[in-house]
This record gives C-alpha cells, sequence and structure tokens, in this order.
C-alpha cells in the first residue's frame, strides 16, 4: 500500500525523502528523484512530514524505539502521519511521546487496497488537531478521495477497525453464501451471477468475483492483515455475536491461509465443512 501511495506523491511534485526497512524497496523512488535515508531518525532533518506506514504494533513501534529511530532527533513542530493499521493505544503512546518533543501526531489509516491506492482513490480516517488535519490536506487529497476528521488521536484506527469488522462480515457472508449454494447444487460461477445482478451487490463483491471463479486468490488485501485487525478490535471492546464468531474464523484460517488473500476464508470454510460429521 505504501509504495503506489509514495509514488502518486511523488507524481504530484512533493519531494520526498523516503525509508524502508528493506533499503532494496526503496530504489525505484530513488531512480524517481526521492532521497533515500538510511534510519527514520534521519528523516527529522530533511522533511516537514513524516509519514509511517506499516504492517502491525510491533512493526510500528520498532520504527520508534531502534538505534536511529524516530524518537532520536525530534525537531518542534514537524508533523508525523501515520497510515498503519495499529490499535488506537499504540497510537496514544507514540502521540504522547512525540507531543513531549513539540511534535504533532496524527493517525490517519486508510480503505482501500492496492488498486484505490494506485488511483489515489483512498478514504482516510483521521484522528488528531483539527488545525494539524488541516495543514496536510494537501497530502491527503493526492492520496485518496475523501479524508474525515473524526476525533482525537486514536478516533482514525477506531474506525479503520470498524470499518474492517464491517469487511470481514462482507467476506465472509460472501463465502457462506456461495458455499451454501455449492452444497445445494447451485455452481459457483452462477451464483456469483445471481449475487452481482442483486440488491446485495456492491463494489467488493465484484472486485472479489474473478478470485471465486478461478479460486486462486493472490493477496490484494492478506487474510491475515484482517485477523489481525479483528484481533485488535477485539482488543479495543469488540463484544457483539457475530463480530466474535468472525474474530475466531479469521484467526483459524490464518494457519494455512493467511498469506492469501481475505477471500481464501472461503476455501477454509469449504475445509471446515468437510470436516463436520454426518449423521
Amino acid at each position: 500500500m505504501g509504495t503506489p501511495m509514495a509514488r502518486n506523491l511523488l507524481k504530484a511534485g512533493f519531494p520526498l525523502t523516503v525509508y524502508n526497512r528493506t533499503a532494496s524497496r526503496a530504489a525505484p523512488f530513488v531512480a524517481s528523484g526521492a532521497t533515500l535515508v538510511t534510519h527514520p531518525g534521519e528523516l527529522w532533518g530533511r522533511v516537514d512530514i513524516i509519514i509511517t506506514m506499516v504492517a502491525d504494533d510491533a512493526a510500528l513501534k520498532s520504527i520508534y524505539a531502534e538505534s536511529g529511530g524516530l524518537l532520536e532527533g525530534a525537531i518542534p513542530g514537524k508533523i508525523v502521519i501515520d497510515m498503519s493499521t495499529v490499535s488506537p493505544a499504540t497510537t496514544r503512546e507514540l502521540a504522547g511521546l512525540l507531543a513531549a518533543k513539540g511534535v504533532e501526531y496524527l493517525d490517519a489509516p486508510v480503505s482501500g487496497s492496492v488498486k484505490p491506492a494506485e488511483e489515489g482513490q483512498l478514504v482516510i480516517m483521521v484522528g488528531g488537531k483539527r488545525p494539524v488535519y488541516e495543514s496536510v490536506l494537501p497530502v491527503f487529497e493526492r492520496l485518496g478521495k475523501k479524508s474525515f476528521l473524526l476525533g482525537e488521536q486514536g478516533a482514525g484506527n477506531s474506525a479503520k477497525l470498524s470499518i474492517n469488522l464491517l469487511l470481514a462480515f462482507n467476506v465472509q457472508g460472501l463465502a457462506e453464501s456461495v458455499l451454501f449454494a455449492q452444497e445445494n447444487g447451485i455452481a459457483r460461477k452462477d451464483m456469483l451471477a445471481v449475487i452481482n445482478e442483486s440488491a446485495l451487490a456492491n463494489g467488493l463483491i465484484r472486485l472479489k468475483i474473478p478470485s471465486i471463479e478461478k479460486n486462486k486468490f493472490q493477496p490484494a488485501f492478506a487474510l491475515k492483515l484482517l485477523a489481525k485487525d479483528l484481533r485488535l478490535a477485539k482488543e479495543q471492546g469488540l463484544h457483539t455475536p457475530g463480530g466474535l464468531v468472525l474474530e475466531e474464523s479469521f484467526q483459524e484460517a490464518t494457519h494455512e491461509w493467511g498469506e492469501q488473500d481475505m477471500m481464501a476464508i472461503l476455501p477454509f470454510l469449504i475445509a471446515e465443512s468437510e470436516k463436520q460429521p454426518i449423521f
């Protein structure tokens, strides 16, 4: 996700300085005019806005705590925008550490996968101070089609966990519908055609139809990442029955299907159904 987003900032003419834990991944940006640094802490003296986007809480915290990390050399008046999906508690912890150094912090996770990121069509959910949010709107306008300031620090990630809970309902609901139809003699392709013409059709379903028909689940958004987000939601207080069932389902699916696309919840459910005894 971070790669196409950074590319869009370059295309828009923003001067870009980049850091990646795997330096070779930053090479295309350097070839396009970006500057490369070898440690996150080097960014403070080079840019006014630092944007982070990593897989999880542990990865984000390591960027701060490691030697040469973002807790070293912070300059008052700078702005950090974290666009990862992490716990609201982690957001508030890091925001507090940076506030003590005079640095402003926004949590701004995004809704959308690789293609919307490439097209600058992400939805950005933001937590933080309104003046800081308004000052970085030119950046958000290049990365997404819409951004929302939703409250104090942590609100962006709370909203992201909420929308990914709904995403999980959609993904598993689609998988269960296809599986139920298949078990009752309706071809997968036929059922998908019916769903696609019904009032229940939506952009996500249309996006996932080809992978379901081909039974190939090349990751656009890895199942393990959605499982991580559901775990964070549970840690944040998710208690509703459907949500808890989803969380358990996706956690179990990660053992075999975690690296595949989230729609691989379908083959997981098929395998689980085949284990059920017949009475």
